[in-house]
């Protein structure tokens, strides 16, 4: 069975453009990298778990803030290591800049024997569709694509 994650696409709109919510990756191995690596706030859940409540969690998790409302379903996309990703697209509005995320523990440098914590999500962002369908994951592109797709 391939590992899934569950997350939420938040969406707003400024002056008749929406704008797409996303982190980024913390830790060093992405500190300098840009586009294709953004996502949804997201993570792994179990198959006895439900995955918009996984979702949600995930979402307070990365972010420091709870969500609820009316949620759209959006399709399930797959990573490149075969990961599903079951996601939901939300209308709200969050401080891209106030965010605060759970920390993970790994070994850094490389073989030094030391470890150090990093933040599981190191900043996030507001962007519109194209902006974002450059900067989220590839496969999440998708998400955008569907929910796009979802409002005309």
């Amino acid at each position: 069975m391939p590992k899934q994650s569950a997350g939420i696409l938040l969406y707003r709109e400024i002056n008749n453009q929406l704008q797409f919510f996303l982190v980024h990756p913390g830790g060093p191995f992405f500190k300098n990298k840009d586009a294709d690596v953004w996502s949804i706030p997201k993570g792994e859940f179990l198959d006895d778990e439900d995955a918009l409540v996984a979702a949600k969690r995930e979402f307070k998790e990365e972010t420091g803030q709870a969500i609820d409302g009316d949620f759209i379903a959006l399709n399930p996309v797959t990573l490149k290591s075969g990961k599903i990703v079951h996601a939901w697209a939300i209308k709200g509005d969050i401080n891209h800049e106030t965010i605060f995320s759970n920390l993970f523990e790994m070994e850094w440098p490389p073989k030094s024997g030391k470890r150090q914590s990093f933040p599981e999500i190191d900043r996030a962002g507001w962007f519109e569709a194209g902006e974002a369908k450059l900067k989220i994951n590839g496969a999440q592109a998708g998400l955008i694509e569907d929910f796009l797709t979802k409002q005309t």
